[in-house]
C-alpha cells in the first residue's frame, strides 16, 4: 500500500492515478472527503494532526508527503509526520520539498523545510527528496480574470524563472515510490525553459483562441492576493524568486528527464490540457 497525501491536489491527483494505473495499492489522503480513481481507498486526515494519520498508514510500505501551507508556518512540528511512518512500518517516504532549500537556504521556511529534510534523511527510512521550483499550474490564480476580463495580473512581467507542470512532478514522486534506484536521491524538478508571465499570458491566449491581456501588478499587490491562500513569509519568499532568480533558480534541470526517459512538458501544453479553467 502507498499513501498519497494531498491527494487532490495537483501533483496528487496525477500521482494517485500513475500509481493505479501502475497496478499499486492507494490510500488517497486528504483534508475533506473527495472522489478517487476506482480501487484507491480514500481516508479523510488533517495533517496538522499528525494522529489522524495513523488509520491511512496501517499496512503502509511508502508514503509521499505533501505539507499543506499552515505545516510550514511557525510552531508546525511535520518532523511528527514522519515519526508516525516509521512507527506504523512504513519503509520508504518521498517527500516533497522546494528548490528554495538549495538556491536560497536562509529564510525561515527554507530553514524548516532543510531541517524536515534531514530529519527524514536520519530516520532510518529509504528516502527520495523532491525540490521542484515554481508551478504551470499557479496560473490557475489568474482564471477568473481571464475568463471575466481577458486579463492576466502578475508582477515582474518580463522576469522567468523554468515553471514545471505538476503532472511531471506526480510521476516523479510515483517512480520515486516504486523504484529502488531513486532511494536516496535529490531530485531538482523544472521544466523545460524559463518562461515569464507576459509569455504565459501569450501561451492562455493561443490555447484559448482569444486576446489574453497581460496587466503588471506591483509586488504588494500581488502579496494581498497570494497571502489569501499560504503565509505572509512564504509569500515574500516566493516573490523574492520571481522578482530575481539567481542563476540557479534559472537552471534548466535534467532530472525529470532523467527519471521519466522524456523532456518535461511545457507550459503550452499544460494550458492546453487545462483551459477549460479559463474559458
Amino acid at each position: 500500500m502507498i499513501v498519497v497525501t494531498g491527494a487532490t491536489g495537483n501533483i496528487g491527483q496525477p500521482l494517485v492515478r500513475a500509481l493505479a494505473d501502475a497496478g499499486e495499492q492507494v490510500t488517497a489522503v486528504s483534508r475533506n472527503a473527495a472522489e478517487v480513481p476506482d480501487g484507491v481507498r480514500h481516508v479523510v486526515a488533517d495533517l496538522a494532526d499528525p494522529a489522524s494519520l495513523e488509520p491511512a498508514l496501517t499496512g503502509a510500505k511508502a508514503l509521499f508527503l505533501l505539507l499543506s501551507g499552515d505545516l510550514h508556518a511557525v510552531g508546525a512540528n511535520p518532523a511528527d509526520l514522519i515519526a508516525k511512518a516509521a512507527d506504523a512500518g512504513v519503509r520508504r517516504v518521498v517527500l516533497l520539498s522546494t528548490l528554495g532549500v538549495a538556491t536560497r537556504p536562509f529564510g525561515a521556511t527554507r530553514i524548516a523545510m532543510r531541517e524536515l529534510e534531514d530529519v527524514l534523511r536520519e530516520s532510518g527510512l529509504d528516502w527520495a527528496i523532491l525540490r521542484p521550483g515554481g508551478f504551470d499550474s499557479n496560473a490557475l490564480w489568474w482564471a477568473e480574470s481571464v475568463r471575466t476580463q481577458g486579463i492576466v495580473a502578475a508582477p515582474f512581467g518580463d522576469t522567468g524563472v523554468p515553471i514545471i507542470d505538476p503532472a511531471d512532478i506526480g510521476e516523479v514522486a510515483a517512480a520515486c515510490l516504486v523504484d529502488d534506484r531513486h532511494v536516496g536521491g535529490v531530485y531538482e524538478l523544472t521544466g523545460p525553459e524559463v518562461i515569464t508571465p507576459r509569455q504565459q499570458a501569450a501561451a492562455l491566449a493561443t490555447a484559448l483562441g482569444e486576446p489574453v491581456r497581460f496587466q503588471e501588478l506591483t509586488r504588494a499587490e500581488a502579496k494581498a492576493g497570494m497571502t489569501q491562500s499560504m503565509p505572509g513569509e512564504l509569500a515574500d519568499d516566493t516573490l523574492d524568486i520571481l522578482s530575481s532568480p539567481t542563476p540557479a533558480e534559472l537552471r534548466v534541470s535534467p532530472d525529470v528527464e532523467r527519471i521519466l526517459g522524456r523532456a518535461p512538458r511545457s507550459f503550452a501544453d499544460w494550458a492546453t490540457r487545462n483551459i477549460a479553467a479559463f474559458r
